[in-house]
């Protein structure tokens, strides 16, 4: 029996927003583009529409809401 080492690939990584992107911070305002990001939809015309309408109803709580 041959001693072959076994060949054990490991998947790459692709799609995973590093840290830096997912978070705003505490003391600028959230974009439409970050709600929508932090939501975990799509960035569309009428993706950003829905997160303005959030922003403009609950403020930085919208952002909030949706962060863990």
């Amino acid at each position: 029996m041959s001693e072959e080492s076994e060949s054990v690939s490991v998947p790459e990584v692709r799609g995973v927003t590093p840290d830096r992107l997912l978070h705003t911070g505490g003391n600028d305002q959230p974009t439409a583009e970050d709600l929508v990001l932090a939501s975990g939809r799509d960035l569309t015309p009428q993706s950003l529409e829905w997160a303005q309408r959030r922003l403009s109803e609950e403020g930085r709580s919208a952002m909030d809401k949706r962060l863990p």
